[in-house]
């Protein structure tokens, strides 16, 4: 029995052929059927040129089992996902890989309801049926019918916003040459904004280099076109675009930690009291916002598994990560990356703000380092030599994802990562710039040492 190296601890990724092909992605599908009892699946791909032959290999694997496939075709994560909770069905599955190089895809699940498989809730079980690979098939085939769901999911994307509220503005989208592109085509018709595109057809082979807008070097098309064009913001996607990133009017990039406080105040105005779950990295923003709005902010570890079954625990009506995942409660408290421009612009509509506006004087609240990871040798002694240094001075210490110590007028959070020997730190004060880059100098000192 080989083992699959492909399974990860949220989904699956590797490298076609080797970590991932059409025999393993064929045993994938036999492997969900299994294990959830599915009657029925709903399957879609990204735009990467492996992702067709992949899922044709793992549709064959699910109707071989009995099961019957909903095919929705190209789309992004997030559609596999809105068809998971608006279709009778027992699961999901997206081929994607994201914002990873060229040579990778991966898959993405969800059963009934959308709700997330992940290590702790089904993805070690799916990864074993696979590697035994020791299946009976069904005596009649499940069948595949296509479905056309993007206008349904168009539908429920207006549904966040008033369409008559929005003010007429000029918006740079780059989908990077991911799948984002053809659902703002889709959309388009439905707005009163004038969309200036860039890298926007789909094409698998990335001509533009592969689509993550997180790394800095990948932000500059975005950011010319907003200043060249005069546009009111920039807005930009990964591959399949479950996370979107934003731009001012002057081409700056917003970095997520601000947007998650902006969405949380946008939720909070339309849902009193109401719950917005946020991961440990950087936090004091967004608990600021949720206190002065009457909402109440709940701390989270990081990752989408963890976000969403917080979320369904606590009944949040929101759920936001500095990474740009933003959860919603109405999306069966999935991540999409096409809610939260529409909110933005439904914002910024209703207070005839600026983007820029609406965060400057958030970041002059609660200055932040952004995340800076570095490749450590021996990640355990670093963490213990930092806890050492820090925890004599601390007003707090919180190790829900990492170490996050509170040192009264700043703070910091460091956790290594969970698939390579890199720590990933940020630094936040409360107004105080000089204060926050001295303490990330200091910090990131320490780091090199290991």
């Amino acid at each position: 029995m080989s083992t699959l190296t492909c399974f990860k601890a949220y989904d699956i990724r590797g490298r076609v052929p080797d970590q991932l092909n059409e025999a393993i992605a064929y045993r994938i599908g036999c492997a969900f059927v299994e294990f959830l009892g599915a009657k029925s699946v709903v399957v879609g791909h990204d735009v990467r040129l492996s992702s067709e032959s992949l899922t044709n290999a793992l549709i064959e694997g699910i109707t071989d089992m009995g099961a019957n496939v909903i095919h929705i075709g190209r789309c992004g994560t997030e559609e596999v996902y809105f068809a998971a909770f608006d279709q009778p069905v027992d699961g999901g599955i997206c081929v994607t890989a994201s914002h990873n190089p060229m040579d990778y895809n991966g898959m993405k699940f969800v059963r009934e309801g959308a709700k997330p498989i992940s290590g702790d809730t089904g993805l070690k079980q799916i990864q074993a049926l696979a590697e035994a690979d020791n299946f009976s098939k069904a005596e009649k085939k499940g069948e595949v019918n296509h479905l056309d769901s993007r206008p349904r999911y168009v539908q429920h994307l207006l549904s966040y916003v008033n369409v008559e509220e929005l003010s007429p503005l000029k918006i740079v989208v780059n989908a990077g040459n991911g799948g984002a592109g053809e659902v703002i085509d889709a959309l388009e018709s439905h707005l009163p904004f004038e969309f200036i595109k860039v890298h926007h057809e789909a094409d698998g082979n990335f001509p533009n280099g592969i689509p993550n807008p997180l790394l800095v070097e990948n932000r500059a098309p975005t950011a010319e076109a907003v200043i060249t064009h005069g546009a009111d913001l920039g807005v930009a996607w990964d591959g399949d675009f479950d996370r979107c990133f934003f731009f001012d009017a002057k081409g700056q990039f917003i970095e997520g930690y601000y947007v998650v406080g902006l969405l949380a105040d946008a939720f909070l105005a339309k849902n009193a009291g109401a719950k917005v779950v946020h991961d440990p990295r950087l936090i004091w923003n967004t608990q600021a916002i949720c206190e002065t709005a009457g909402g109440h902010a709940v701390q989270s570890k990081t990752g989408h598994a963890f976000i969403k079954e917080r979320m369904r625990l606590e009944d949040a009506v929101y759920g936001g990560e500095m990474s740009a995942h933003h959860y919603f409660k109405d999306f069966a408290y999935c991540d999409s990356g096409m809610i939260p421009w529409l909110l933005v612009t439904e914002l910024m509509s209703r207070k005839q703000e600026s983007l820029e506006s609406m965060v400057v004087e958030r970041t002059k609240a609660f200055p932040c380092s952004g995340e800076i990871n570095s490749t450590v040798g021996d990640t355990d002694a670093l963490l213990k030599s930092i806890a050492d240094r820090y925890s004599a001075d601390a007003l707090a210490r919180d190790e829900t994802d990492g170490l996050s110590f509170d040192m009264g007028d700043w703070r910091f959070n460091l956790r290594r990562s969970n698939t390579e020997p890199v720590v990933r730190l940020n630094v936040e004060s409360k107004a105080d710039i000089p204060l926050m880059e001295q303490k990330r100098d200091e910090l990131l000192a320490l780091i090199k040492t290991f």
